[in-house]
């Protein structure tokens, strides 16, 4: 869990663990030093030739200096000496943790005045104050108080070199090494008492991770048993429950030797199996995890993990804890796959009496947050106390862009990180938008869904990332649901994804669709019929009378219908340019878009039974009509009014609802009024289905009905139409119905928010 993170970030991350185990053993050989003779040790001679790493190590052998002299003199060298006498020192403001150690050092036999420090390192002490008291103000004096170090205590470094397999440590028989660090080892043992196999990391005495976790109950964080204290070697042993399935890591490993191509879900569990197999305890039993993964695409088994880490991400930091060491070397796998957030070694947990950011500062450079690399920087004025939930999510997409590529998404060089230079050099590369060529090592098939999750994640300024893991959660979730992405974010070459954001041409000819058909039939049904009854003049001038009135008709509801709908259009088209629209803007298109069906069904409706009594005027004028045509003629025109309304309304609906009703929800955050509004529309569906199927029961008798024998003669070509034409029209109507039924419940998935875990 604490391994080298070296294989998991090619790019210099060997070096740096390197250059951390070699200044804990500077510190450790000099604390030596201190202890084995009488005479105080000369720092000079301990420092390393490297002029890179001298100004890290001078550091560091400062503080166990302090310590000692202090210890022995009440008028021990202050750092103002050792300015003077390594000017190394001078190049760069001191660290914070630095002054916090001439202050803890100090206070061992004496009140310090903390005025002094606040006058000569006003910026350190800015970031540190908490660390000596959780109170809103700095203290002026601080009295006698434990010390710090950011490296390992020698005694429990050379105490943990001498732990290996076959051991017996306290309760635990120790079996097998699953993981080593700088300041820890993890073995899987057989815990005596209990009679079972747990996961032991035994570290330096150091860090909240027990207390942390023990707080802690999530599917996807590693369930910690409880610690022992080894006193006598400084050592602190926890005990857990064991993760067979190996780390990120392995996976990481393992994709070096699958091409792209072959990758998929399957590749997670050849290299779960893989780590199984070598810790030789469990052999894996076909599961429903297992099966659902072997159907994943590389980017879906990605997204999988990824939103399982995101829900415990979120966990953990509504109860206050951030992890801030996010690597594949600390994400374990179940045998089934099922991903485990470990290792808070360094985490901070807002709820701990006492615990401070300061004092568990750490992670691992290539997966850190700009602002978590800020706080690294001797010469900056940002604070782990800065830091919040956003940084994980940071370090979170950086895990998963690796895993989709191969490498993180930054051109780190080997050793970044050692200085102050090449570490201002992470932090302004960081300080920008992932570059446009690592876009192109993601894999063909990563839904854009996946690619703007991260790329949100991955943003240099964290307001402008998701602001919980919920909501990342909830992102990735849905980049795997293939029905849903493919409404938000359809293919890049199909006809939706050129009309995206369109609406005008689409809704228009949608619209004129059911009229058209309505016409027709009224075309070949009442024309003739007056025709036979009045002559051909009549029927040549209710058939003018009929166009008059859509000429002007359709116009004036044009233009209505365009300012009741005027968000549906305006919305989309200034989204396409750019433009940004603030929430309540972006609800009422949304809810616009969802009634824009309805309004033009409507209108038509009105426009149909408006024109009816100018027409039976008109006719009534040019000569006398038996009752039973005219209520036939009366009927066909409800009836044509039906057409328009059902051929109408699913055409309408269908592509509003699939083309640019789901632009608008990736726009803007939604509300339970946009769910409602989509169970709304889909009970309306059921009725305008209804009326569909009503255009053949209904319109086939009453087109008959009152006809006598000539007069149905002369109509039934239109009626046999109407019949076939309605059953053909109920079933295309019964398709879109079911379609935009599964459109819906997608869009749902999407609006609905995940619950918590």
């Amino acid at each position: 869990m604490d391994d080298d993170h070296a294989a998991a970030a090619p790019h210099g991350a060997d070096r740096a663990t390197a250059t951390r185990t070699m200044l804990t053993a500077l510190v450790a050989d000099f604390a030596a030093r201190w202890h084995s003779h009488d005479t105080p040790p000369d720092l000079s001679a301990h420092l390393p030739a490297e002029p890179a790493l001298r100004r890290s190590a001078l550091i560091e052998l400062i503080k166990i200096d302090l310590h000692e002299r202090w210890q022995r003199s009440d008028d021990a060298p202050r750092l103002a000496d050792y300015r003077n006498r390594f000017p190394e020192l001078a190049t760069a403001p001191l660290p914070p943790d630095l002054i916090y150690e001439e202050i803890t050092a100090r206070s061992r036999h004496t009140q310090v005045d903390l005025h002094e420090y606040h006058a000569d390192y006003p910026t350190q002490m800015a970031r540190i104050h908490h660390a000596i008291t959780p109170g809103d103000h700095p203290p002026s004096t601080l009295a006698p108080g434990p010390r710090t170090t950011a490296l390992a205590d020698p005694t429990a470094l050379d105490a943990l070199d001498t732990i290996n397999p076959g051991a017996t440590i306290d309760d635990f028989d120790l079996l097998l090494p699953l993981g080593q660090g700088a300041f820890a080892r993890v073995f899987l043992a057989r815990q005596r008492t209990m009679s079972r196999l747990v996961a032991v990391k035994i570290s330096h005495d150091r860090g909240i991770e027990p207390e942390t976790l023990a707080q802690l109950d999530h599917d996807h964080i590693v369930r910690v048993f409880d610690q022992r204290h080894l006193t006598d070697r400084h050592l602190k042993l926890m005990y857990m429950q064991y993760i067979p399935g190996g780390t990120l890591l392995g996976v990481l490993r393992l994709l070096r030797h699958v091409p792209p191509a072959h990758r998929g879900g399957g590749t997670l569990l050849e290299a779960v199996d893989a780590a199984t197999a070598t810790g030789g305890v469990l052999e894996p039993h076909p599961s429903a995890t297992r099966t659902e993964l072997g159907t994943l695409s590389w980017p879906e088994t990605v997204a999988w993990l990824g939103s399982r880490l995101a829900a415990a991400l979120d966990y953990a930091g509504r109860h206050g804890v951030l992890h801030r060491d996010i690597k594949p070397a600390n994400v374990l796998l179940t045998a089934d796959g099922h991903p485990k957030l470990a290792d808070f070694n360094i985490s901070f947990n807002r709820h701990l009496p006492g615990a401070n950011p300061v004092a568990y500062f750490g992670g691992s450079l290539p997966y850190m947050s700009p602002e978590q690399l800020l706080a690294c920087h001797p010469a900056r004025v940002a604070s782990a106390a800065d830091l919040d939930t956003r940084s994980d999510l940071y370090a979170l997409a950086v895990v998963l862009w690796e895993l989709l590529t191969g490498r993180v998404p930054f051109d780190d060089d080997i050793g970044d990180g050692e200085t102050e230079h090449t570490l201002q050099a992470m932090i302004e590369r960081r300080s920008r938008p992932v570059d446009p060529r690592f876009h192109a090592e993601l894999p063909t098939d990563t839904p854009a869904l996946l690619r703007h999750a991260l790329l949100t994640c991955l943003a240099p300024d964290p307001a402008d990332r998701y602001a919980s893991g919920a909501d990342l959660a909830q992102q990735l979730e849905l980049s795997q649901d293939r029905a849903a992405r493919d409404l938000v974010d359809p293919p890049a070459h199909s006809l939706r994804a050129r009309l995206r954001m369109r609406p005008m041409p689409v809704v228009t000819v949608s619209s004129m669709f059911g009229q058209l058909l309505a016409g027709l039939y009224l075309g070949a049904h009442n024309t003739r019929l007056i025709g036979l009854q009045l002559g051909a003049a009549a029927a040549a001038h209710i058939t003018h009378l009929g166009l008059l009135l859509a000429a002007v008709g359709v116009p004036v509801a044009i233009t209505g219908l365009l300012y009741r709908c005027r968000h549906v259009f305006l919305v989309p088209d200034g989204l396409r340019r750019g433009r940004v629209f603030d929430a309540a803007t972006l609800a009422r298109a949304r809810a616009d878009t969802l009634a824009c069906g309805d309004r033009i069904a409507a209108v038509a409706f009105a426009c149909w039974i408006a024109t009816l009594p100018i027409l039976l005027a008109r006719l009534l004028t040019l000569g006398s009509l038996p009752p039973g045509l005219l209520v036939d003629i009366i009927a066909s025109n409800l009836v044509a009014a039906a057409v328009a309304v059902a051929y109408t309304y699913f055409p309408v609906t269908f592509f509003v609802m699939r083309w640019y009703y789901p632009p608008l929800i990736a726009a803007g955050p939604t509300t339970d009024a946009d769910r409602i509004g989509l169970q709304r529309l889909l009970r309306r569906g059921r009725r305008y289905l209804g009326v569909a199927a009503s255009v053949p029961l209904i319109g086939v008798p009453a087109g008959l009905m009152y006809l006598t024998a000539d007069q149905q003669q002369a109509v039934i070509g239109a009626i046999i139409a109407l019949c076939v034409g309605g059953l053909f029209g109920f079933a295309i109507a019964l398709r879109a119905f079911y379609s935009l039924d599964s459109d819906l419940r997608a869009l749902e998935r999407i609006l609905v928010p995940r619950p918590h875990p």
